[in-house]
Parts: C-alpha cells; structure tokens; sequence
C-alpha cells in the first residue's frame, strides 16, 4: 500500500524500475514457490483429490466467467477488459498461502491448490484467455481483437513453469543449501511484486486517475465474488469450516503478476492492459487481510 501511494504521489520513486526486468523478478516470485515445493506436497494432493478439484475448477469456471461478465457490464476500454481477464484467467496467487496461514486456514490444501491451478495455468489462462478475448471484442469499437494464443502459452511455460521446476529440483539436490535460503525468499517474492506493480501504477498514473475508476470497482467486485463463491461453493458441497475458508481465499486470490506479464508481453499494442494486474495485486491483499481478520473474529466466538 505504501509503495502504490508512493508510485502514484511521487511516480520517480518507481520509475527508475525496467519493464524488461519484470520476467526476471516474476521469476523470483515463482522460483520462491517452487523451492518451498517437495514430494509429499504432491502426494498429499493425491490424497485429497476432492478438495483439490473443487478448487481448481472454481478456480477457472467462475472467475474467467466473472472477469469477462465485469469486463462488460463495467463497458471497460480494450485495454483495461483484456487485463481484467487475464487477471481473472490465471492461477492462485502465493499470498493465498500466507492469508490461509494468518486465517487458520488449511494451509496444506492452499498449497496444493496454488500448486496445481499454476501446473494448470498453462494450458488453461492462455485458452480461457484467448477465448474471453475474442467473444468481448467483438462487441467493441475496431472490431474483434486477434489473440496469438500459442504466444501466451509459450509465455506462460518460461515464466512460470520454468523457475517452478528449478525451485523443485534445487530443493531435491541441494535441501541444506535451499533449507537456508527459504526463510529469505517471501521477503524477496513480496519485493519483487511491490517493485511490478509500482512501476506500473507510476507510469501509466494519469491514465488510471483519469480513466480507471470503473476498472477499480471491477476489480473490487471481481475478488468480493471470489471470495464470496469459493465459500458459498464449498459450503453447498458440505466442507469443513477450515477447508471453506481455504478455497475462498484460494479462488479470491489471483497471480495478478503472471498476469501484468502476459499483457506486457503479448499485447504491446494495448499499453494500459497492464493496469488491472497492478491494481488486482494491490487489491487482493488488502481483501485477503480482511478476511482473514474475519475468520480470526469468528474463530474467536
């Protein structure tokens, strides 16, 4: 929160950041997740493949659903309802872990979720993408938008799938050396995307003073709903208290800076598609701080 103030008061405190170092400190962030990852994390989403389902698809069901119905009823600009569904197409982000934990939550289960929707992502924000795009664009001025949907799957593979595997197999070969670097990496992963997302908000600052208020409100709405379905979701399906509370924080959470980086990356010619990543990242935490100080008041009473 600090650092968005900051980019948006005084945007030279972030600007001396590079758009092409965003791929290198995304990278950090899910490098971090990667080393945290061992073998007993994926059996124990072998043993629990109900809950992890469950997650997964409301994960990419309702909130690409949600983003692309946002993107619409907000009449959001091109730019603005590209990185809306993208932010609502990607997978769970790693702050999710942390809320889960704050909340007494069941922090194995977000783990595994967060896991496998970034093991899905691959395949699926690219395709959800890709098709949300064009179905909006083609009610917009200029015509239908062209989406290189390999482009986005190739892009998503480098900045995620890839540090995700290094960060498993240093973790195998080299546990002692990983065992004394992890207690660091949140903090770097928590830099890394403070660093992202201000440089965001700092250069594209007039834009979204003067055009981003609707974006904003969608945004809030998007991650309320997430929340808000995940419980009700789990709820209806009969969850425990602490697993219901798991899979809210899960689906209301994005990867909003994988998210900032497939719009940078793959829509150069909508500058401002990066802005909902910015903004999303800001918003989730600040959401997700919320609620799990809610789930700490009723677990109290």
């Amino acid at each position: 929160m600090i650092g968005a103030v900051l980019a948006l008061w005084k945007p030279e405190t972030a600007t001396w950041f590079q758009p092409n170092w965003i791929p290198f400190f995304l990278g950090i962030i899910m490098l971090s997740m990667g080393l945290t990852l061992k073998l007993e994390d994926f059996q124990r989403i072998i043993k629990t493949p109900k809950l992890v389902t469950i997650g997964v698809i409301l994960q990419y069901t309702i909130m690409p659903m949600a983003g692309w119905a946002l993107a619409t009823l907000f009449n959001l600009s091109p730019d603005f309802a590209i990185g809306l569904i993208l932010v609502a197409s990607c997978p769970g982000g790693t702050a999710s872990n942390v809320v889960c934990f704050i909340a007494k939550a069941n922090v194995a289960l977000s783990v595994s979720l967060t896991t496998v929707s970034t093991l899905v992502a691959v395949f699926a924000t690219p395709l959800l993408t890709a098709f949300l795009i064009k179905i909006i664009s083609q009610n917009m001025e200029g015509g239908e938008i062209e989406v290189n949907t390999l482009g986005l799957l190739v892009n998503t593979v480098k900045v995620v799938i890839l540090p995700v595997t290094m960060g498993i197999l240093l973790n195998r070969l080299f546990p002692n050396i990983v065992n004394k670097v992890t207690p660091f990496t949140p903090f770097l992963a928590v830099l890394s995307i403070v660093f992202i997302v201000d440089f965001i908000l700092a250069v594209k600052k007039d834009a979204i003073l003067q055009t981003g208020g609707n974006l904003v409100l969608a945004i809030v709405v998007l991650h309320i709903f997430g929340f808000g379905i995940g419980y009700t979701s789990s709820k209806f399906l009969g969850l425990s208290e602490t697993n219901k509370r798991t899979i809210s924080i899960e689906v209301g959470m994005q990867n909003s800076g994988l998210a900032t980086e497939l719009a940078r990356n793959n829509f150069p010619s909508f500058a401002l598609a990066t802005v909902p990543g910015a903004i999303s990242a800001l918003t989730h935490c600040i959401l997700g701080s919320i609620v799990a100080g809610t789930c700490l008041l009723f677990s109290k009473k």
